[in-house]
């Protein structure tokens, strides 16, 4: 072998030294354990496990970004928390392991053969002549230390006797099991981690699936072992329904996990405060054991999960469990404004083609969620928001148990979807199924968002005599049919023209003016106007489109056999209200973006409880590891070690004895103990 073969051998050798040197290190130990505590710190911090579109909201789309690279949302499964973890583990058994064993030599040590001299250097020391023999005096000494507790051994040099005694030698093992204690807690949390679940993906062919599929038709890859030792799954299921699988998140897609039984859904139970915040819920399941074919009943409530076969059901919230909708839908585009009917199930796509200016308009519609009850404070004619699934469900905390409000009002169901046009592009929806009396009018409220980041706006569409919008869209048909506006127009003209106008121009400018405010509302008619004179053209503009609807609806109702409506009536204010919000409505419209607007019918609700379902044999690793750690705690706080070496050696009739007492811990209560030695001494030497 050549030197650089043995330079190379050396260099390799001493850079596994180093390295191990480093992982056994009792600063790299602790370095990685404040890294936890801070980043547990921020787990506890900052709420784990939301949407993205929460986190958004917070810290916006940046910040989002950059802390999305290090998965602070799920900080605890994040892959370098993990791998600190298992350095952490390493680093602390390596020390266990190189000082262990010393720690328990010396504890059981009792180092007799401590020179005579070497005990003067001690600085808890003393010393005397005695009239007793070595014999006697040993004696003596052997008596008083078996009655403070002490072990001794002794070691004969000739007439001279050496005692050395002990006690307190298991606070060592303090040490030992409070690193231990670190050790069996971070594998406990390693195994209840989704690290063995990762493990699988990286090392065992898992992959996760990112695509639809029946569970039937889930390829080996994507389903993980029943007998996978640790594992942390979501399992919906509706009322009536039965599942064996839960659903595991890795990554961007999902592993499917198979559990050693099947749950059935018999009925699921919430009841809610006045506040419309869930106080408690419940659900009546059927266990059956594919096994032996047995099967038991139990309620699942929060806090009173159910274990069987090493699994644990927890009940986590509740959803929709595909409830059935009819809606009507209303075309926002052309003359036509011919109602239709739309059956959906919630969780599941509906195809469409609405009615355009001359041409179909293909559509697919998500049906996202159903909301039973929408409690919302109106007391000052806000306009409510759709509450997150996660906010009612903290509600059974107590959260918000307690709130009382006298203006909350239930303002009835509402629906959620998604219309995705055939670019692609989709919004979100949400409609109210009951009208809602804001600013003093009844109106329908139609929420629009481009994204679930962003919150709602909103439309008011004011409510006709049969409590619908039927009337407001026949009167935005009504805009669009030339023929129409022209009639409107010419009544308009007719009532409010003057010498100082001509009747052709003033004709012409309120065509133009419903033309351009039904393309592009109010903001199209003082799109090209300078800022100076916007105020001026509004002022002029608005009252002709008002009067000019006003004939519009009157020639619409006349047209389909209705009469006419009088504003100066009794029901004169209420029609001028109607006309205004309609005003409003119609100015909104071509911000709407979508050529329907949809309205809920009807609906036959189908709940859904939401299941964790864990094996967690980490649970009790960590127990084993809170014990260890007490026990570590209490060894080293309240055993007390002491030794003590005597010294007798002949001199003349009499004896030389010579003490010294030391401790790891020179505390107050060592220096008196010693003091208490120190007296015990004088006694047996005098």
């Amino acid at each position: 072998m050549n030197s650089a073969s043995v330079n190379t051998a050396t260099s390799k050798r001493r850079l596994s030294a180093d390295i191990l040197e480093l992982l056994g290190s009792m600063r790299f130990a602790v370095s990685l354990l404040v890294f936890i505590c801070v980043a547990s710190l921020i787990g506890t911090v900052l709420q784990q496990n939301q949407a993205a579109s929460a986190y958004i909201d917070q810290f916006g789309p940046f910040w989002f970004a950059l802390f999305d690279k290090f998965s602070i949302w799920h900080i605890y499964n994040s892959w370098w928390f993990l791998v600190v973890m298992g350095f952490l583990v390493v680093s602390t058994t390596i020390c266990l392991l190189r000082n262990s064993p010393k720690m328990i030599k010396d504890a059981r040590s009792f180092r007799e053969y401590v020179r005579a001299s070497s005990l003067r250097s001690f600085h808890h020391r003393v010393e005397a002549t005695s009239a007793l023999s070595t014999a006697d005096a040993l004696a003596g000494m052997q008596q008083w230390l078996s009655a403070q507790g002490y072990k001794y051994k002794l070691r004969h040099d000739g007439d001279s006797v050496m005692v050395a005694a002990k006690k307190g030698g298991a606070n060592r093992l303090g040490y030992i099991f409070a690193h231990a204690a670190i050790v069996v807690v971070c594998v406990g949390g390693l195994l209840d981690s989704e690290l063995p679940v990762r493990l699988q993906v990286w090392l065992g062919g898992k992959v996760p699936l990112t695509e639809n599929m029946l569970i039937s038709d889930v390829p080996d890859t994507g389903l993980l072992s029943p007998a996978n030792p640790s594992f942390r799954a979501n399992m919906l299921v509706p009322e009536g329904a039965t599942s064996s699988n839960g659903i595991i998140s890795v990554d961007n897609g999902v592993l499917v996990q198979p559990l050693p039984f099947a749950l059935k859904l018999n009925k699921f139970i919430v009841d809610y405060y006045s506040t419309g915040m869930p106080s408690s819920f419940k659900s009546e399941v059927e266990v059956t054991d594919p096994e032996t074919g047995a099967s038991f009943s139990q309620t699942i409530e929060v806090n009173e999960p159910l274990r069987y076969k090493g699994v644990t059901v927890y009940q986590s919230s509740f959803d929709d469990g595909g409830s059935t909708l009819q809606m009507v839908g209303y075309p926002l585009q052309g003359a036509v404004s011919r109602p239709f009917d739309l059956n959906g199930v919630v969780g599941k796509d509906a195809e469409l083609t609405v009615e355009g200016e001359g041409k179909g308009i293909p559509l697919k519609v998500e049906f996202s969620g159903l909301r039973v009850i929408n409690v919302e404070d109106l007391s000052g004619d806000a306009e409510p928001q759709p509450k997150a699934m996660i906010e009612h469900v903290a509600a059974v905390t107590g959260s918000a148990a307690g709130a009382r409000n006298e203006h909350l009002t239930n303002v009835g169901p509402s629906v959620q979807y998604r219309i995705i046009g055939s670019d692609g592009q989709a919004y979100e929806f949400t409609n109210y199924m009951l009208p809602i009396v804001l600013d003093g009018v009844p109106v329908f409220l139609a929420g629009v968002r481009e994204s679930a980041s962003v919150p709602y706006r909103y439309i008011r569409i004011p409510v006709d005599d049969k409590n619908s919008v039927a009337e407001f869209m026949d009167l935005r048909a009504a805009l669009a049919d030339p023929a129409m506006v022209r009639l409107a127009v010419q009544r308009f003209v007719a009532k409010n023209r003057s010498g100082d106008l001509p009747e052709e121009l003033l004709q012409k400018a309120a065509e133009n003016a419903l033309l351009t405010f039904r393309r592009a509302g109010f903001n199209g008619i003082i799109d090209h106007v300078p800022e100076q004179d916007r105020e001026n053209v509004l002022g002029f503009a608005v009252p002709m489109i008002q009067l000019s609807l006003i004939e519009l609806r009157n020639a619409m109702r006349e047209r389909s056999g209705r009469p006419a409506i009088d504003y100066d009536g009794p029901q004169g204010q209420a029609a001028d209200q109607w006309m205004q919000m309609a005003l409003l409505g119609l100015a909104n419209l071509p911000d709407y973006p979508a050529p329907v607007f949809m309205t809920l019918k009807s609906f036959d609700q189908v709940e859904a409880s939401v299941f964790q379902v864990a094996r967690s044999p980490g649970k009790n690793t960590v127990y084993l590891g809170c014990l260890l750690l007490v026990i570590g705690v209490f060894s080293m706080f309240y055993i007390r070690d002491r030794r003590i070496w005597i010294w007798i050696k002949p001199h003349e009739s009499g004896s030389d004895i010579m003490a010294a007492m030391t401790s790891q811990k020179r505390t107050l209560d060592f220096t008196h103990e010693f003091e208490r030695f120190k007296e015990a001494f004088k006694r047996f030497t005098t």
